[in-house]
């Protein structure tokens, strides 16, 4: 899967986020999906984009969506294991950074929401997996060096 680049306003949330952590506040609630950046992700101009782009709004939406107890979005963060686009339809694998995460029930809807939001998507499915088990290994390089990781 590759790595695309991240809309700037993203950015700037993220790096709230980053300074709230640092500065050893409480854990930060993951917000919402940013419905408004998802809408804009691209408009095809009434022809079907190609899966290869459809693939690239979803990734998009994913880094829109923040772990609950880790101040890294759940692309970079290394919980999505596969994004497969076929026909505008989304699938999606995931895991979580522990069994026992607190959001196992609710997090994968909220994702699938959010995905379901992408212009061009006209469903999607996310599955919960825990095989491979999540490590400090799946964190993007920017991810670990802004939690000082690396």
């Amino acid at each position: 899967m590759k790595h695309v680049n991240v809309d700037p306003h993203l950015e700037m949330r993220k790096e709230e986020i980053m300074k709230q952590f640092r500065e050893g506040n409480e854990p930060v609630v993951p917000p919402e999906p940013n419905r408004e950046a998802i809408a804009e992700l691209g408009d095809s101009g009434g022809s079907m984009p190609s899966d290869e782009v459809l693939t690239e709004r979803v990734v998009e939406a994913l880094k829109t969506i923040y772990d609950p107890e880790i101040p890294v979005n759940i692309y970079d963060l290394g919980l999505i294991y596969r994004v497969d686009i076929k026909d505008s339809f989304a699938e999606i694998d995931m895991t979580l950074t522990a069994p026992g995460c607190p959001v196992a029930q609710t997090f994968p809807g909220m994702i699938e929401g959010a995905v379901k939001m992408v212009p061009g998507i006209s469903d999607a499915v996310v599955e919960l997996i825990w095989d491979p088990p999540w490590t400090q290994e799946l964190i993007s390089e920017a991810a670990r060096l802004e939690l000082g990781l690396i």
